[in-house]
C-alpha cells in the first residue's frame, strides 16, 4: 500500500506523460492486486453458492457482502428501498459517481454439486444456476479494486456498490430505482455469469409476472361432483386459453407459466389452485397491451368454470437501454484483460460437462476468446433493464461456464461452484475496473455516452414500472 500511495504522489506532482505513465503503473498494479485477491473472490463465491439464498432471502449472502466491504472502508446503508438484504456501499468523495451492481439469489427448484456429471445434494432445494454467487464475488472484486485506484492516484470519484437482491423474478432492483437510488449515479456498470466472453450491446425482453389465484368449492370428486367448483379446472382453462393465444401475439413474445398449487388427491375437487405466468417482448407497451388479454383469460377462465380468481402482480422489468459508447468501451477493456485458459483439471472437468450436451453451439477453446462487438437482442429479462432507464448502464459477460452451457442449468449450476466459475468472475472483475477508471478519467467519453443516453431517453420521457406502486413481494419465493 506504501508503494500505492507514493505511486499518487507521482501522479499529482509529475508532467503530463510522467503522469500518465504512473497512471499506467497504477492501473497496472490494481489489476495485478485484483489477481492477488482470486483466494479471497474465490472464497465468496463459493461461500455463497453453497448457501444458495433465494430471492429476497439472502440474508447471509448479504451480509457476508456487507463485511467484507465495511472492513475495506466502505460506508454501508442496509436494509434500502424496504428490502432487508439490499444495500449500498460506497467509497471516495466528490464525483463522478460510478455504480457496480452485485446480484445474489439464486433460483429454486434445481440442485447440483460443483461435479461434470449429474450430481444432487441432499436436502437442497436452489442453486447458482444462474451464477449469481459469481456476480457478486466479481463485482465485489471490482469495487475493490476500484477503492485500490481512487486510493493511489487521488482521483476525485466515488464507487458505490449497490447489493441488488433478488434479480430472479423479483425485481429488487426496480423498487431501487423507483426509491431514487440511482439519482445521484453517473454510471452504472454490472456483468453477468455466461458461456462466452461478450461485451455485445446487446438489449433484452420487457417482463412481466403475476400468480394467478382461483377459488372454489371442494367436494367428493365421485359422490358428488355436481356440488364442487374445481379451481383446478380455472387454471387449465386459463392456461389452454394462453396457448391459443400464442398464436396470435406479436412474433417476439414468450409466455410461460407453472402450476404452483393444484390440489392434493385427486378424489377432492380443490378450493384452491394458482398459476404464475410470465409474459416478456421487447417493447414494454406491447407486454402492458397483451397482459390485459393474459387478465381477460383468467377472467374468462373464472366465469367458464363457475370459480373465482385473483392475481398478484410479482415483477416487472423494463428492457435494457443500450448505449453504445459504453458498450465500445467495454469491449475494448475486455479485450484488453482476455478470456479464461483452463488447466488440465478444469479441462477434464469441462469435457465432461460437455459429454452432457446434444450439439454445443460454442467449441471448446472459445473460452479463452473474445466474441465479435455488436449490437443484438437478448430474449432474456432483467431489472438492470430498470437500472438504465435511471443512468448510463453498461455491461459485460464471462465466460465462467463451459463452453455451450445454458443458463438455469445444472451443468451452469456445477461451473458456478468451481474454478471455471471464479476465473472467470476474476476477468469480469479486471474489465469493470478498466471501465470504471475510464470513466473517471476520460471527461469526453463521459460527455459522449451521456449525450447518447440522453438521445435514447428522447425529450418527453417518463419512467414507468412494470410493477406498479406495489411494495417488495418479500415472501415471494416462500
Amino acid at each position: 500500500m506504501k508503494h500505492l500511495l507514493l505511486t499518487a504522489l507521482v501522479f499529482t506532482l509529475a508532467t503530463p506523460a510522467q503522469a500518465s505513465e504512473a497512471e499506467d503503473a497504477a492501473t497496472a498494479q490494481v489489476l495485478t492486486a485484483i489477481d492477488g485477491r482470486y483466494d479471497e473472490t474465490a472464497k465468496v463465491a463459493r461461500q455463497i453458492w453453497e448457501w444458495a439464498e433465494v430471492g429476497y432471502k439472502e440474508e447471509r449472502s448479504s451480509a457476508l457482502l456487507r463485511e467484507r466491504l465495511k472492513t475495506a472502508g466502505f460506508k454501508i446503508t442496509e436494509g434500502v428501498a424496504g428490502i432487508p438484504t439490499a444495500f449500498t456501499a460506497e467509497f471516495g468523495s466528490g464525483g463522478p459517481v460510478i455504480a457496480i451492481l452485485a446480484e445474489y439469489d439464486a433460483l429454486p427448484g434445481i440442485n447440483q454439486d460443483a461435479m461434470p456429471t449429474r450430481a444432487l445434494i441432499d436436502g437442497k432445494g436452489a442453486a447458482h444456476a444462474c451464477g449469481h454467487n459469481l456476480f457478486a464475488a466479481g463485482s465485489l472484486g471490482a469495487a475493490l479494486a476500484v477503492r485500490d485506484w481512487l486510493k493511489a492516484t487521488g482521483t476525485p470519484g466515488r464507487v458505490r456498490l449497490y447489493g441488488t437482491p433478488a434479480e430472479e423474478g423479483g425485481s429488487g432492483k426496480v423498487y431501487m430505482v423507483r426509491e431514487g437510488l440511482f439519482k445521484d449515479v453517473d454510471f452504472t456498470i454490472h456483468w453477468h455469469a455466461d458461456d462466452e466472453n461478450s461485451a455485445a450491446a446487446s438489449t433484452s425482453l420487457a417482463n412481466r409476472s403475476a400468480k394467478f389465484r382461483f377459488t372454489g368449492v371442494s367436494a367428493h370428486a365421485a359422490a358428488a361432483p355436481e356440488r364442487a367448483r374445481s379451481a383446478l379446472d380455472g387454471v387449465e382453462a386459463m392456461n389452454m386459453m394462453a396457448n391459443m393465444m400464442r398464436e396470435h401475439v406479436p412474433q417476439q413474445t414468450r409466455i410461460h407459466y407453472v402450476i404452483t398449487e393444484g390440489g392434493n388427491a385427486p378424489n377432492v375437487v380443490p378450493d384452491f389452485a394458482e398459476v404464475f405466468y410470465y409474459l416478456r417482448h421487447p417493447d414494454a407497451d406491447q407486454v402492458r397491451s397483451i397482459w390485459t388479454r393474459l387478465e381477460a383469460a383468467a377472467q374468462g377462465a373464472a366465469q367458464g368454470t363457475g370459480t373465482k380468481v385473483e392475481w398478484e402482480i410479482i415483477h416487472g422489468n423494463n428492457p435494457l437501454l443500450v448505449n453504445e459508447p459504453l458498450a465500445k468501451m467495454m469491449h475494448a477493456k475486455l479485450t484488453q484483460v482476455g478470456g479464461i485458459s483452463y488447466t488440465a483439471q478444469e479441462t477434464k472437468f469441462a469435457e465432461g460437462i460437455r459429454a452432457s450436451f446434444d450439439k454445443p453451439e460454442l467449441p471448446m477453446g472459445s473460452q479463452s476468446e473474445i466474441q465479435p462487438y455488436d449490437v443484438s437482442l437478448g430474449y432474456g429479462s432483467t431489472d438492470v433493464g430498470d437500472v438504465s432507464y435511471a443512468t448510463p448502464t453498461v455491461g459485460v459477460r464471462t465466460a465462467t461456464w463451459v463452453p455451450g452451457t445454458s443458463s438455469h442449468s445444472w451443468q451452469s449450476a456445477a461451473a458456478s461452484g468451481m474454478t471455471i466459475g471464479f476465473k472467470g468472475a476474476q476477468v469480469a472483475a479486471k474489465a469493470m475496473t478498466l471501465a470504471a477508471i475510464e470513466l473517471y478519467t476520460n471527461p469526453a467519453l463521459r460527455d459522449e455516452a451521456t449525450v447518447a443516453f440522453k438521445a435514447a431517453l428522447g425529450p418527453d420521457y417518463e419512467y414507468r414500472s412494470l410493477l406498479g406502486d406495489r411494495k417488495p413481494p418479500l415472501d415471494y419465493r416462500d
